[in-house]
């Protein structure tokens, strides 16, 4: 059975560096990952297209440079990238991403607000791209909720629906129900995109497949958010093992991996402190970096960040209360 894989190194993996990757980085990676046979390279600012600004991270190079990159590099892999509709918008962002020659198109959404992907996806359907809509921070929703979000990005036109664990902090068999029941209700595929906050992202990744995903997520040595994301390498040595056809040649991604380690993931990803209650809480894993360079700031201690962002349910897109508690916590410190 073949299991498709979209690799995000160039774009979850922006968040391990402040979205600071090079031209020459891009080049570098999506020309070893094409060589290793990806079938999708996703490419962007970490929270994707039209999302560089002053208050998410302003990427090193603009979303044009990144994406004619990567295209130039990317012969039989397909460029994929990933989009927030209100950091991107239609005219300005995405007709010059489908002029630039963006293959598959992920259009994202919390897990609960799939309505807001609607004019997106049936413009881009419209336009006969591969479209996919994302569920983030899946953890957020009871599984009712996530398979009728589900069947109205299905019903827009959507040709695959990824569930995101965003703040990684599923348990296996979770990942199990829901996307047993995801793949039940749905006609078009089912993706599974992890996080490794509590070390299980192999494990969560193959329950997905073992459950009925066909389209899952991994970066070169983990590298993303937070704790990181499914090691792909590992990820296809695994399912290779379980029998499962992947179309990457494991000697090619080896390779792949150990130039990004070499070029640009200078600290490798691992279950820190602040990973660890991310997970917990059920807090955007995104949220590590921009938490502790504000709590080393003002001197609180990150993981109260933490709990608090867990207190108050905070969503990806809702930085600005990243600095809201800081500031209470340290009045609250200095009382």
């Amino acid at each position: 059975m073949r299991i498709r894989i979209s690799d995000p190194t160039l774009r979850d993996g922006q968040h391990a560096v402040a979205h600071q990757l090079s031209e020459r980085h891009i080049r570098l990676y999506a020309r070893a990952a094409n060589a290793a046979g990806v079938p999708i390279v996703e490419v962007g600012h970490g929270n994707g297209l039209g999302a560089s600004s002053l208050l998410i991270g302003k990427s090193r190079v603009s979303d044009r440079c990144m994406l004619l990159a990567a295209r130039e590099e990317l012969t039989s892999s397909r460029l994929g990238i990933h989009l927030i509709p209100g950091f991107a918008t239609i005219e300005r962002d995405v007709r010059p991403a489908i002029e630039l020659g963006v293959d598959v198109f992920r259009v994202a959404s919390h897990c609960s607000e799939a309505d807001l992907t609607r004019r997106h996806i049936e413009f881009l359907r419209g336009e006969e791209k591969e479209v996919h809509g994302v569920l983030m921070m899946s953890h957020m929703a009871p599984v009712t909720v996530l398979v009728e979000e589900a069947l109205k990005m299905q019903s827009y036109g959507a040709q695959a629906v990824i569930i995101m664990d965003s703040a990684g902090s599923y348990m296996p068999r979770e990942v199990t129900d829901r996307i047993g029941e995801l793949c039940g209700a749905l006609s078009v595929p089912v993706g599974f995109h992890a996080h490794n906050n509590l070390g299980l992202a192999i494990a969560n990744t193959v329950a997905a497949v073992e459950a009925g995903a066909r389209l899952v997520d991994g970066t070169a040595r983990g590298f993303g958010a937070g704790a990181g994301n499914t090691q792909l390498e590992v990820l296809i040595a695994v399912l290779h093992k379980l029998g499962y056809e992947t179309g990457i040649e494991l000697t090619g991604m080896l390779a792949a991996s150990d130039l990004a380690e070499r070029e640009f993931v200078h600290t490798l990803p691992f279950s820190k402190s602040m990973s660890i209650i991310s997970g917990l809480t059920g807090v955007f894993s995104g949220y590590a970096k921009p938490v502790e360079q504000m709590s080393r700031e003002y001197g609180v201690d990150p993981l109260e960040v933490f709990y608090e962002l867990g207190r108050r349910r905070v969503i990806a897109g809702q930085e600005d209360l990243i600095l809201e508690i800081v500031l209470d916590l340290a009045k609250r410190k200095g009382a």
